[in-house]
Parts: C-alpha cells; sequence; structure tokens
C-alpha cells in the first residue's frame, strides 16, 4: 500500500480546521510540535491503495517567521518536505489569502489551492473562475463547502494527482518582481548559494530583502556585508524600504490574478452584506460588550436549565450503583477495605464528578456553536478596547476564551502573540479564566446554596476571573513591561450557519478531555484520597484521626478567616492542584458519595462561605498541568510567580467576601 503526507495551510479563519476533520473524520490524534507546546494535529485518510497522512499547520498569514505558528509551518515544510501542500483560501477573500500561496510556491511546494467557502463568496456576489485561477497559478483549484462536504472527494483526487506528478516539471507561476529587483535577487540567491542552507535561493534571497530574522542569522562577516550594501544601493533606487515594495508587486500580482477570475453580480453591487449588518450592533462601541456578556449569562441560564435534569438522573444512577456494589461485595464475603474502596473512593469519588458531565457537555456545545458561527472573533474584537486599557494586547482576549475550557491549550495559544512579553503578560493572567474543570465545583454548591439562581451566580464567578484578570494584568504591566502595547489587527470572519456535525465534534473532543481525566488523573487523585482517609489502620473512615484529618486540620485555621475553616474543606483544595474536578471528588470521597455530599455541604457550609469557596477554587493555585505549562512556555521564575500571586490572591479575595459578607 502506498503512503503519502500532505500539509494544510492556510490563514485563521479560512476554514482550515473544517477541512482537517472532513477529510480525516475521527482518525486524528494530537500532540505538540518537537521543542514547543503549540498543539500539533496530525490525521489520516484512505483514498484507494493510498494512505494519506494529513498533518494540520498552524495558521498563519505568511512564511516570514515573525511568529512562533509561522516558524514552524515554515520549518516544517522545509524540512520534512511534503508531498503536497494543500493551502485552504477563503473564497470570499480571495486576494488576502492568495498572498500566502505565491509564498508557498516562491519556496518550491507542491501545492493544491482548496477554494474554501465558496458559498459565501456567492452570497456577496462573487463568481470564481477556479479553472482560470489554477491556469493563471499553474496548480489544482479545487472549489469546497467544507463545513457541508461539497468538493472534499474532488480534493482527495486532486492531492493524488498533484502526489503523482510531484516529480515532473512544474509550471506554477509566481511574482515577477520586475527586472533591476529580480537581479538582486539572483544576486544574494547566488551568495547564499555558497552556504548550506534546507532553503530555496530564490525564496531565501527574498526572505532575507524582508528581513526575516532567521535568514539573517545564515549570513555573516563579508557575505552579511555585501548583502547590506546592495539592500542599501536598492531602496535608494526604489525610494522605499525593499519590504513594502516586495509587499506591493505581491498585491499588484494577487489583484491581477483575481481581475482575471473573479467576476461581481451587479444586482448585488453597493449591498451591505448580512454579516456587516450584524456586526453594526454586536461590534457597536456601546452595545458590543453588553451583548457580550448577555451572551454568556444566557449560556449559563441553559447550561443548568437543562443540563440539571440530566445530572439528577445521572447522579440517582450512581447513588443505586454504590448501594448495588455495597451489596454484592457483601453478599459474596469480600473483605470491607475492598468494599470501602469501591464504595466510598471509587463510585463515591469518580461519580460525584461524572454528575456534571451534562453541564459540561452543554457548555462546550454552546461555545462551539458561537465559535463555529464566527461570535467569538468578535468577542475578542469588542474586548479589544478594555484590553488595551488595562496593558493586555487586543489578540490576548483569545487565549482567555480558549481558558473557558481549559486552561492548558489556552496558554499554548498565547503564540499568536508575536511579543515574548505579551505572551507571559497573558499566561500570567490566564489561570484566573474558569476553565470547565471548575464547573463541577460550582454547579454542586450552586445547586445546594443558590438553587433558583444558579446560572447567575455561575456567571458572577466567571465574570469574576475576567476582571481580576485584567486587575492582575495592570498591575504586572506596570511592574515589569512598561512599553507599548502593539496595536490589534484581526480579521472578523463571515457569519454563517454553524453546522450540526462541526458543532458536535467540537463539543466532544474536548469533552473527551474531561472524560479521560475522570479515568486518569481524578481516578488515581480518589484512590490516594481514600487510602489516606483509611490510614492508619483502624481509624473510622475519613475522621479527623486518619492521615487525611490530619493534613485538613494543619490547613483548617488558615483558611478560617474565609468562613470554610473546617479539615475537609482543607484537603479538597490540596489535592484540588491535581486536577480542579478532584475537589469534588475529595468531597464526595470523604462525605460518602454523592448523596450524603450535600447534605453534609449544608450543614458545613452557608450561602456566604459556599459563594467564597467557590472563589478560592477560582483564583487559587493552578493545577499541576498548568503549571507545567507555564513552565514550558515562560520558565520556573514566571512558573512560581504564577502559584505565589494567585495563592495569595484566592485566600485574600475569599477573605474579603466572608468577612464583608458577613457586616451585611
Amino acid at each position: 500500500m502506498n503512503s503519502i503526507t500532505i500539509a494544510l495551510a492556510g490563514n485563521p479563519n479560512s476554514g482550515k480546521t473544517t477541512v482537517f476533520n472532513a477529510l480525516t473524520g475521527s482518525h486524528q490524534r494530537t500532540g505538540n510540535w518537537p521543542g514547543v507546546t503549540v498543539e500539533r494535529k496530525e490525521g489520516e485518510y484512505q483514498h484507494g491503495d493510498t494512505k494519506v497522512n494529513v498533518v494540520d499547520l498552524p495558521g498563519t498569514y505568511g512564511l516570514t517567521a515573525y511568529s512562533i505558528d509561522e516558524k514552524i509551518a515554515r520549518d516544517y515544510l522545509v524540512t520534512e518536505n511534503p508531498d503536497v501542500v494543500v493551502t485552504i483560501v477563503d473564497a470570499s477573500n480571495l486576494e488576502r489569502n492568495l498572498y500566502l500561496v505565491i509564498q508557498l510556491l516562491e519556496l518550491g511546494q507542491n501545492v493544491v489551492v482548496c477554494l474554501n467557502m465558496m458559498d459565501l463568496a456567492r452570497k456577496s456576489g462573487m463568481e470564481i473562475d477556479h479553472e482560470r485561477l489554477s491556469e493563471l497559478l499553474g496548480v489544482p483549484v479545487v472549489p469546497t463547502v467544507a463545513h457541508k462536504g461539497e468538493g472534499i472527494e474532488e480534493l482527495r483526487r486532486a492531492v493524488l494527482e498533484a502526489a503523482e506528478r510531484r516529480d515532473l516539471d512544474q509550471s506554477s507561476r509566481t511574482v515577477n518582481y520586475g527586472e533591476e529587483l529580480e537581479r538582486i535577487i539572483g544576486e544574494i540567491g547566488e551568495i547564499i548559494s555558497q552556504i548550506k542552507t534546507p532553503y530555496p535561493p530564490h525564496f531565501a534571497a527574498i526572505k532575507l530583502l524582508e528581513g526575516d530574522p532567521d535568514m539573517e542569522e545564515l549570513i555573516a562577516g563579508e557575505m552579511k556585508a555585501r548583502v547590506d550594501e546592495i539592500l542599501k544601493d536598492m531602496e535608494e533606487k526604489i525610494g522605499e524600504d525593499v519590504e513594502t515594495y516586495l509587499a506591493e508587486r505581491r498585491y499588484g500580482f494577487i489583484h491581477g490574478l483575481a481581475r482575471e477570475c473573479v467576476r461581481r453580480r451587479p444586482s448585488l453591487g453597493g449591498k451591505i452584506s448580512f454579516s456587516d449588518r450584524v456586526d453594526k450592533v454586536v461590534t457597536n462601541r456601546f452595545l458590543g460588550i453588553p451583548i457580550f456578556l448577555f451572551f454568556m449569562w444566557l449560556s449559563f441560564q441553559l447550561v443548568f436549565k437543562l443540563g440539571n435534569p440530566i445530572a439528577d438522573l445521572i447522579d440517582a444512577g450512581f447513588g443505586r450503583l454504590g448501594g448495588w456494589s455495597s451489596s454484592a461485595l457483601e453478599a459474596i464475603g469480600a473483605p470491607g477495605w475492598l468494599g470501602s474502596l469501591i464504595g466510598d473512593g471509587l463510585i463515591a469519588g469518580v461519580g460525584s464528578v461524572l454528575v456534571f458531565l451534562p453541564n459540561i457537555m452543554l457548555l462546550f456545545l454552546i461555545f462551539a456553536f458561537l465559535e463555529d458561527s464566527g461570535y467569538m472573533a468578535r468577542a475578542a474584537f469588542v474586548m479589544d478596547r478594555v484590553m488595551h486599557a488595562l496593558g493586555l494586547h487586543g489578540k490576548s482576549f483569545i487565549p482567555m476564551l480558549l481558558g473557558f475550557g481549559c486552561n492548558v491549550p489556552a496558554i499554548m495559544g498565547t503564540r499568536i502573540l508575536e511579543s515574548r512579553k505579551d505572551r507571559i503578560l497573558t499566561i500570567l493572567v490566564n489561570p484566573l479564566m474558569s476553565c470547565s474543570a471548575r464547573l463541577p465545583i460550582y454547579t454542586l454548591f450552586a445547586s445546594v446554596f443558590f438553587p433558583r439562581h444558579q446560572g447567575l451566580v455561575v456567571f458572577s464567578l466567571y465574570l469574576l476571573g475576567i476582571v481580576l484578570a485584567v486587575l492582575v494584568a495592570r498591575i504586572f504591566k506596570s511592574l515589569f513591561f512598561k512599553e507599548e502595547t502593539a496595536p490589534f489587527i484581526m480579521e472578523l470572519p463571515p457569519y454563517r450557519m454553524p453546522t450540526p456535525k462541526n458543532v458536535i465534534f467540537l463539543m466532544w473532543t474536548r469533552s473527551s478531555m474531561f472524560l479521560r481525566k475522570a479515568g486518569t488523573v481524578i481516578l488515581a487523585g480518589v484512590i490516594l484520597i481514600w487510602l489516606l482517609a483509611s490510614l492508619p489502620p483502624g481509624v473510622e473512615y475519613g475522621s479527623s484521626q486518619s492521615l487525611i484529618g490530619r493534613l485538613g486540620h494543619i490547613l483548617a485555621p488558615i483558611l478560617a478567616p474565609a468562613g470554610f475553616g473546617f479539615w475537609q474543606a482543607g484537603v479538597a483544595l490540596t489535592f484540588g492542584i491535581m486536577a480542579k474536578e478532584v475537589v469534588v471528588g475529595t468531597l464526595g470521597t470523604l462525605y460518602g458519595g454523592e448523596e450524603h455530599l450535600r447534605t453534609a455541604l449544608a450543614h458545613s457550609f452557608n450561602p456566604l462561605s459556599a459563594y467564597a469557596f467557590m472563589v478560592m477554587s477560582l483564583i487559587y493555585i493552578p493545577c499541576i498541568a498548568t503549571i507545567a505549562v507555564i513552565k514550558r512556555e515562560a520558565g520556573w521564575r514566571w512558573a512560581g510567580l504564577a502559584v505565589g500571586y494567585s495563592l495569595a490572591l484566592g485566600w485574600l479575595v475569599a477573605v474579603i467576601i466572608y468577612q464583608v459578607g458577613r457586616i451585611f
């Protein structure tokens, strides 16, 4: 059986992830790119006798290594040399997207253009002659509507044909930069060809003229002096910097392509698109933020209204399972410790976490719907002014939104920020975003103490996290990073009706992470907690005389000013550092399962101390996985600061809420 490797490249918001999902289906795996904690997605599919391995490159606008994503994409293409590079192009934004295609052709890649979102292009009045575009570029161009599966089979065929003709003479076209500049590119290319480099000399010469930092490292001494001299002479002749001149020539070539291949229906001339009409409201400087907050509030109302009845059924199921397992083990004469491990440990601990799976899946479903519709990009856009006012880059809000799912990929997502200082600042405040692991804590306490206002209470915690994040960012900005933040430039994708397949896929991908945690980290945590609650031998299970009780008694006085100065709360927060869901698992294990847990909590907490406990769970030390990724992204110094400040801030805010609340 033959095997080929293809890479997917494309601008952010071009539908690259949708194409990847359509090609590979469920045959996907994720990991990290070598040396960096940026997520790497790979998949595969079968086409006839050929197995096609698919590598999804980070979304990028170009191949000049200014950002980590651009460097990863370019390095992979040069070092791994895939058989085909499928470049996903947003047909409704053709000229901007073709810029990457031109750079890939200059790099000498075997390109197939996937002309995606053809439905949106047609709606906007564009008629694209893809056959003419293919003729002018000299590469296959396949029109698709990936979210509906249209054109995917044709794309698979084009990929196979491109792979088979790879070693033949390629007739793809690149930009002619003019006689004088082409002469200089050739001259610099000859200089570069004297050194060992994986890049084609023509491509390397262009990138050197653009000031690419990686290319500048390739040359030194007399070679660098000669290139600098050529560059200076050229800029004097053209009267502007060469980088701008190169970009203008590229866009001029692309504009000519568009004029040849694109026709606009005159009946739509001057008509404002649906996306533009909606954006007049949702990105309005006065209405944008209230609308975003309304959508957040509505999301949590739906999460609890729809999720709680299902959660109650799961809760009852685990209660019956616990009783049945205890009776069955007792009937067969199993030792008491085994019954305790399964009933008090596994079923009570893991069950008390899994009972909240419906709420988590609903939250991910809503977020996937908003993301697929194009609204999440608007949320980042409308928060830009707030971000800048408080010292964060506008793009920082995108990883912060990702943090509502999980802080680990959200911190990896800070790689979209070009400045290391912007990345570190965003990394430090990202753990204040309420990840899905905290939702079981909120759901449990809100259902016990605020049954009529669950959605509002949980919404207030998410909002508190955002407010604290921007305030902490402001403080850290003034302490560590005093320079101005770069302006925020972001493309707003057109609105589209989310497809059920894509939304459900996104929801399940994120929910399965929670399930994997329940089967690994949470399972290990509740077994350890059960063991510590059972030792030393002879003590009553989960009593204050057990090892876990002794640990809790050390912490209780510290937590007393916040309203939860009893040892079970201290133990739960301590083990919550493993994973935030373990807080609920610990309480479930210590109090004997979900059916006893709610009653026990009602006796141990009051509404004020319960809210303070939720706030502490929101703010205090990030989980171990988050600490590890902060260390890998920013170093031990910043990881230590993240742990220290969050612990102090969590305790302080919880104490203030409880003590001030008591006055009223």
